[in-house]
């Protein structure tokens, strides 16, 4: 596996994967009719908007990763009660 595709498999890089892995799971089931799956696009979406916005308060505070580990994304997860996405 090319290591750009191992990255975007990890968890600690990639926070959502299990919205990314429902998109494409959707398209496969549908044959590939967008239309059918745009509620999972919306929420890959909206979960890389979320994460996105995190990753940049961490910048800004100096916090480093700038990216939550999974542990860490359970945690603020928890912290706020559901999903924000």
């Amino acid at each position: 596996m090319p290591m750009v595709s191992q990255r975007l498999r990890d968890p600690d890089i990639n926070p959502c994967l299990l919205e990314s892995d429902a998109s494409t799971r959707c398209l496969d089931e549908n044959h590939y009719d967008r239309e059918k799956c745009s509620t999972y696009f919306l929420k890959y979406k909206n979960c890389r908007k979320f994460w996105n916005s995190v990753m940049i308060q961490r910048r800004q505070k100096g916090v480093t990763p700038s990216m939550p580990t999974v542990a860490e994304r359970d945690k603020i997860l928890e912290a706020m009660g559901n999903m924000p996405y």
